[in-house]
């Protein structure tokens, strides 16, 4: 199983990856060790993970989301935060 995740950083940005391991991706991300664009902006939380049945899948979905403007990004983490939202 893969997922897609996005992370708020420090400077309130938005980023979007995938990983096998979220909680080890965002550990990675923030001790400096994760994608280049969160090494300069952390602290990192993670505010968004939805499930891929594979990593093709995974990054394919991945792309949608980072087509998505930061409003749109923003829906997407408050619909999946409310409770009871399928998911």
């Amino acid at each position: 199983m893969w997922f897609v995740y996005i992370v708020r950083c420090a400077d309130n940005t938005l980023y979007t990856g995938v990983a096998k391991d979220v909680v080890a991706r965002v550990t990675q991300h923030n001790t400096g060790q994760g994608a280049r664009y969160t090494r300069s902006r952390t602290p990192v939380d993670l505010v968004y993970v939805e499930s891929a049945r594979d990593h093709g899948t995974a990054l394919q979905r991945e792309h949608q989301v980072k087509q998505l403007s930061a409003d749109e990004k923003r829906v997407l983490i408050a619909h999946r935060q409310q409770p009871g939202s399928a998911g």
